[in-house]
């Protein structure tokens, strides 16, 4: 990777509800995954996100509960960034979007674009409630997706098909609130002018190498339909002030603004730090890269519009390195739905399971990289009772017992090698190099794929060599076969880290070694471990109970009802 200095972004979460696991491997969990591997690697890595408490998605949560949105944000904000520590998501910064750090540079870069002559003043005509006595725009108004007939598309996009639209597009719209059907009014808007930059992105995106093919395809597609003037502005009170010329009435749309978050949530890290300006280093520098996770509805936001707005203001900003779209996580076949109650939200998930890394093995190798993936309680179970205790647990816990046993705890010194030896260890560096392969491209179920095999065939190399047999009758052989088990398990710690965090910290325990001190090197030679003495070896996991399967709606109502005496008033269903 030819970028010494990374920023890693989620998208950022609406802060009206709880995020679901959908949500949760769609951006947050795959930045974190990703931040900690380049941590890892060496690499200086900013990983930043926050609340996303503007917009009519916001304000329609808090008139349906009777509150102002500041109350409901500021509530959402704190619930939700407690639940991602427990996650062990390792922001740098978690920040919102009434931080006055994003609100001033949305501001500021805004008026660079005006000022250069890419926002031009228009008349609009707009869905208006005559009953509510408000404009009705995006998720203030609901209809039928004029391009896939879905019967609940929102006025700025279709959950269906994924289409960006506009009201005046919806068939048989209406008002959210009172379902009356609106009528349309002429009102003055402010407009990007996506056109005078279209050669530039589809420049960028024809030589852009790092792109997943549904990323470029997508925005290809929308491109080649031809950029349009999009508006960047609302009638609604809630969210940044617009701060053209006589705009002193309008916000700036929720979407454009929540974009610039990246940037102004890494302004805002350094300044509180104290290095006012170091964070240009990450956003104008040739060397640094920016990693976006998002789910695939976001693609045209984050391939067409921040890249336009970034080059619409003439300041030079890197452009995305990789953006990271995943495929839709279904739950049980079904939509994650909170008006249904169909899914699992994430304060629910460790009421269930109260240990995170279990959630987030399962959620990575339930990540879906090329299409929509199935997430059920029969599937989760596998993953961890078969996958992460048995391949993975009970090799590591297998060599160790053996070194602790036969060796004193000591690491053996290898003599002789066999074929299948040398095999073997053939098989740990190419899997380290097929892992970090993945990695550095961000496709992190395929990175699993290779953990789950190395652990696989260390226990088929165990097997096939008997050490605790050869102990006694070729001490030579043994030693080898266990050393190359631990060097092994060695390198299995470090590739389960950021996937892991917690218990790859508890079997670097074991080993006697500070994982804060090591890093991965993709094409290394193993390190010579010999005499290296390690800790007393203990499970790392453990399975699930043989009837959780049995008992799952009880455990789930349970679970539900714990999370919600937690939860804020603001957040509760």
């Amino acid at each position: 990777m030819n970028f010494s200095k990374w920023v890693v972004t989620s998208a950022w979460p609406y802060i009206n509800t709880v995020p679901h696991l959908g949500n949760m491997i769609g951006s947050v969990l795959s930045a974190d995954v990703f931040a900690r591997y380049l941590r890892l690697r060496g690499y200086d890595v900013v990983l930043v996100s926050g609340s996303d408490e503007h917009g009519t998605v916001i304000e329609v949560e808090a008139r349906r509960k009777g509150i102002e949105p500041q109350e409901l944000t500021d509530k959402s904000h704190e619930y939700v960034s407690k639940l991602f520590h427990e996650w062990c998501i390792s922001f740098d910064n978690y920040t919102r979007t009434e931080s006055e750090v994003h609100k001033e540079f949305v501001s500021s870069l805004m008026l660079k674009m005006y000022e250069r002559g890419f926002i031009e003043v228009k008349e609009q005509v707009m869905p208006f409630c005559n009953l509510d006595k408000i404009y009705l725009p995006d998720r203030f108004i609901v209809g039928i997706c004029p391009h896939c007939g879905y019967e609940d598309a929102r006025g700025d996009q279709c959950d269906s098909c994924g289409k960006l639209l506009s009201p005046e597009e919806l068939v048989s719209p209406k008002c959210v609130f009172c379902l009356s059907r609106p009528i349309f009014r002429k009102t003055k808007h402010w407009f990007f002018r996506l056109d005078k930059v279209e050669e530039l992105i589809k420049d960028w995106l024809d030589r852009h190498e790092l792109l997943d093919d549904n990323v470029k395809n997508y925005a290809t597609a929308w491109i080649r339909m031809g950029l349009k003037p999009r508006s960047l502005t609302r009638d609604n009170k809630w969210g940044i002030k617009a701060p053209f010329p006589d705009a002193e009435d309008k916000t700036i749309y929720v979407w454009f603004e929540a974009l610039l978050g990246y940037i102004s949530a890494t302004i805002e890290f350094f300044r509180r730090a104290g290095h006012e300006d170091k964070w240009r280093e990450y956003w104008f520098n040739s060397s640094s890269g920016t990693a976006y996770f998002i789910g695939k509805d976001n693609i045209p936001f984050h391939a067409i519009i921040l890249p336009a707005m970034l080059l619409a203001s003439g300041e030079g900003y890197n452009l995305p390195t990789i953006i990271s779209a995943t495929e839709y996580l279904m739950f049980e076949g079904q939509k994650f739905s909170k008006s249904r109650r169909i899914g699992v939200w994430i304060d629910e998930a460790l009421e269930i399971v109260p240990n995170p890394d279990y959630w987030r093995f399962a959620l990575i190798r339930m990540r879906p990289e090329g299409r929509d993936t199935n997430f059920s309680w029969t599937e989760f179970v596998r993953i961890i009772n078969d996958e992460l205790n048995d391949d993975i647990g009970n090799y590591i816990h297998r060599v160790l017992t053996l070194i602790s046993k036969f060796y004193g705890g000591v690491v053996p010194t290898p003599s002789k090698y066999s074929a299948i030896d040398y095999e073997f260890r053939d098989k740990i560096t190419a899997s380290l190099r097929k892992y970090c392969e993945y990695m550095n491209v961000a496709k992190m179920k395929a990175a699993s794929d290779v953990i789950l095999e190395l652990a696989r065939s260390g226990n088929q190399y165990l097997n096939v060599k008997e050490p605790w047999a050869k102990v006694k009758s070729d001490v030579e052989d043994a030693s080898t076969t266990l050393y190359l088990g631990f060097i092994s398990v060695y390198y299995l710690g470090l590739m389960l880290s950021p996937i892991t965090p917690n218990s790859a910290e508890k079997l670097f325990k074991m080993l006697n070694l500070s994982i804060d001190k090591l890093k991965l090197h993709c094409d290394e030679t193993p390190p010579q471990m010999a005499q290296h003495k390690i800790g007393r070896p203990e499970p790392l996991f453990k399975k699930l109970d043989s009837n959780f399967l049995k008992n799952i709606d009880a455990i789930i109502s349970e679970a539900r009802h714990k999370a919600q005496l937690k939860r804020p008033d603001v957040l509760k269903w």
